[in-house]
Order: C-alpha cells, then sequence, then structure tokens
C-alpha cells in the first residue's frame, strides 16, 4: 500500500522542539515534600500551608505508598470527622514517571490522567528522586529558552560547506540509526543523535525541528508496533529525506491510520502513554512529503522529506 501526502510547511517553535528533546530530571522538582502514612490530615493541611504545596507522595521509609492531594484534604474537612489518617485518604493506585523518559511523554500523562502532578521514580530502584507538575515543564521551558533562544540559534546557524567540495552531479550523506523494539528507555536516542548530527552540518535550526519531531514519532512506531528496525537519514543540498524501516505487522489501513486518534496499540503501551494515535498525522504536519509503503505481515517503509532550503534563502 502507497500513501502520497504533501503538507503545507508549518513553523516549529522551539518549545515545541524542548519537549521532545528534553527529559523528566530536567525539569522535576528534586527536593521533595513527603509525609507518613501515619500522618493526620491535620498535619498534612499545615505542611501544605508551610511549603505551599497542593500536593505531596506518602512514603512508608523509602517506599512510594500512596500520593494525596489538596482535593483530598478538602475532602476529608469536608466530611467534618475527627482527623483522619493519610493512609484513609492517600491515592494508592500511584502512576509514575522515569527520569530519562522525554518531556513530550510525561505531557501525554498530564493529558490522559488529568493529573496535577506526577512522582518521579528510580527506573531500577523504584525509589522516589522527585516529583513533576506542569509548572515544573513551563519553568524548565522558559529557563532553556532564555539560554537557548530562537535568536541566538540562528546567529549561530552557519551552512555547512559538506556539498561544496564534492564534484558530483548529485551528492548524498546518509546516516543509520538502530531502533530496538519495546526498548521505552532508550526510545527517542535515533532521533536526538540525529538532530546533533544535522545541526553539525549546518542544517537550518528550523527545518530541524521539523525533522526531529517527525523523526521522533516514526521511532516510537517502530518501538511500539515491531522488534525492531531502523531510521535512515538521506541528506541532500536541499532536503532531507528520512526512512524509517521494520520488519514488523504492517499497517492493513494507511489511510484509517492516518486519521488523529486512531491507534492499534496494546492497552499495556497506552498505560505507558504511548500510542495515543498522533504519530502518523503529527509527521505528516511536520513535513513536505510523506510516504508510507506498508505490506501487512512482512513491514513498513515510511519515508518523509523536508526541504531545507528556505524561501526567504
Amino acid at each position: 500500500m502507497n500513501n502520497n501526502e504533501t503538507s503545507p510547511v508549518p513553523t516549529i517553535g522551539r518549545a515545541q522542539e524542548l519537549i521532545y528533546e528534553l527529559k523528566v530530571e530536567q525539569a522535576m522538582t528534586r527536593a521533595v515534600v513527603a509525609v507518613s502514612p501515619e500522618n493526620t490530615m491535620d498535619d498534612l493541611r499545615n505542611i501544605m500551608r508551610e511549603k505551599q504545596i497542593s500536593g505531596t507522595p506518602v512514603l512508608e521509609g523509602d517506599t512510594l505508598v500512596g500520593i494525596v492531594s489538596i482535593e483530598d484534604l478538602i475532602k476529608s474537612l469536608a466530611q467534618g470527622q475527627p482527623p483522619a489518617k493519610v493512609r484513609e485518604k492517600m491515592c494508592t493506585n500511584v502512576v509514575t514517571l522515569f527520569p530519562d523518559e522525554p518531556i513530550v511523554f510525561a505531557l501525554n500523562q498530564f493529558r490522559r490522567y488529568r493529573y496535577g502532578r506526577f512522582p518521579v521514580v528510580d527506573r531500577k530502584s523504584k525509589k522516589l528522586v522527585g516529583m513533576l507538575t506542569k509548572g515544573d515543564i513551563v519553568r524548565c521551558l522558559l529557563k532553556r529558552l532564555e539560554t537557548n533562544n530562537i535568536q541566538a540559534e540562528l546567529c549561530q546557524y552557519r551552512p555547512g560547506h559538506l556539498f561544496e567540495d564534492v564534484i558530483a552531479d548529485r551528492s548524498a550523506l546518509t546516516l543509520r540509526y538502530q531502533v530496538e523494539g519495546g526498548n521505552f528507555e532508550h526510545a527517542g536516542n535515533g532521533s536526538s543523535r540525529l538532530k546533533n548530527s544535522l545541526l553539525r552540518l549546518g542544517i537550518h535550526p528550523e527545518a530541524t525541528r521539523r525533522i526531529t519531531i517527525a523523526s521522533y514519532e516514526a521511532e516510537m512506531n517502530v518501538v511500539v508496533f515491531t522488534q525492531g528496525g531502523e531510521l535512515i537519514a538521506t541528506i541532500e543540498p536541499d532536503r532531507v529525506t528520512v526512512n524509517a524501516v521494520d520488519e514488523g505487522p504492517g499497517i492493513p489501513d494507511v489511510d484509517l491510520a492516518m486519521q488523529p486518534g486512531y491507534s492499534t496499540a496494546p492497552d499495556w503501551v497506552r498505560e505507558l502513554g504511548f500510542g495515543a494515535g498522533m504519530g502518523l498525522p503529527n509527521i505528516k504536519n511536520n513535513t513536505d512529503e510523506l510516504k508510507i509503503n506498508s505490506i501487512v505481515g512482512e513491514g513498513t517503509n515510511l519515508q518523509f522529506t523536508v526541504n531545507t532550503i528556505r524561501a526567504d534563502g
């Protein structure tokens, strides 16, 4: 099956690129205020007032056993009963984040669960290492934009001379990145390495942003739905073409898969915050050309192109 799509050129802001680039550990609050299950709700009220927080994790020793929010406190006070223990009012079904996950994944979790905060736990030990709120993400983005804003980035931009010294009718550079299926810990590494390479080669930051976002979405599709594959970037003087190739199950209906919100991701993947059905539409929105060749039972070759020559020269 072949699907050819051409889209208007979007404008990708630095903030949008950063949510794919930054990790949870770069935005989270490390100095975490926690309470014990044996604390009373009155204790919680005093702690929240003193620390000016609206929620806190509940620790039993070093073990995360729950999370309690200002909403839980309000409900407890409204009941007019003697002060309850935190363990009676806390939420025990705790959804956590890992420090090495990208901010875009955290935003998917905020959107999915509509929580105000997430505990961040070490991937191996499962011990609490931080807390993340939407406010933390905003502050992190603003801080990064202040030190690495678009104007500074454009001033540093200098077209590479890679192709100028090559004598050929047409020349191209190929970069290849292996993608391991099911490995969410390293998901996005290929796209991040590709981005760094493009900037070093002098590809304009605006084009690099679009390529990075589309590559990340394509890479995540390989991680989620297949045993593995490869990102292959072909860099030419006026464009960059990326192929995400796998030997996975294939896409039965490409037109249906292109619809926003459509997803065949299993429940366990959705629980991780992936497979929300925005991958292919997001790739289309960030590229100049999109082609999908997929055979059920054999695999998929998703190819997109981003023009790197700006209209303003």
